[in-house]
């Protein structure tokens, strides 16, 4: 999923994202195993998990 890989890209844990974004680890899990998709998820959500990790939003969403 992508958000693993820009995750791990950014050399970031999950707590470090969960941390950063003030989203928690659970949350972030389900969404990297695809438990909860990440196009499904409030804009603000998505926008705050691609600044953490300095991409776009685009960049997350899978097509």
């Amino acid at each position: 999923m992508k958000l693993k890989e820009k995750r791990e890209a950014a050399g970031m844990s999950q707590a470090d994202l969960a941390r950063e974004t003030g989203i928690s680890v659970r949350v972030i899990q389900n969404y990297e195993q695809g438990i909860r998709p990440l196009n499904g998820a409030r804009a603000i959500t998505v926008l705050k998990i691609a600044r953490a990790l300095g991409c776009t939003v685009e960049d997350l969403i899978e097509e």
